[in-house]
């Protein structure tokens, strides 16, 4: 593997998710705390000696984050899936800020979306 140098930024939303199917409190809409984490990568610095602008990045990961806060995750349900997963939520993520993340300089993004502590799901892709 080659040598690859990042930088990251989290914020922490409240949002309601349900899974189907599943008894108890899981199977009920009920809100998560989520930690949104994300990883900016690339192999060389740019000419400014960064990976990419992290006020950028911040600005973009909280924007998203603001428009989840509170809010059922149904809305973002891709027709395959079945529920809003940490996974789906992952890749949802990555696919939200994939833009701002190559324009700002990027060339790859890892999201860990975190429902608790110790548990989290995440998706990584190039985003050039």
């Amino acid at each position: 593997m080659s040598a690859v140098y990042e930088v990251g930024t989290s914020v922490e939303v409240r949002a309601l998710h349900v899974m189907p199917g599943v008894e108890g409190p899981e199977g009920e809409l009920h809100a998560h705390d989520y930690r949104l984490e994300v990883v900016v990568g690339r192999s060389d610095l740019d000419d400014r000696g960064m990976v990419c602008d992290l006020d950028l990045l911040d600005e973009a990961l909280t924007q998203v984050a603001d428009r989840l806060r509170d809010r059922d995750l149904e809305a973002i349900r891709p027709p395959s899936a079945e529920a809003v997963t940490v996974e789906v939520f992952a890749k949802w993520l990555h696919d939200e800020l994939a833009d701002t993340v190559a324009a700002g300089g990027g060339h790859h993004l890892a999201v860990r979306v975190w429902e608790s502590p110790t548990a989290f799901g995440g998706f990584a892709a190039p985003v050039t």
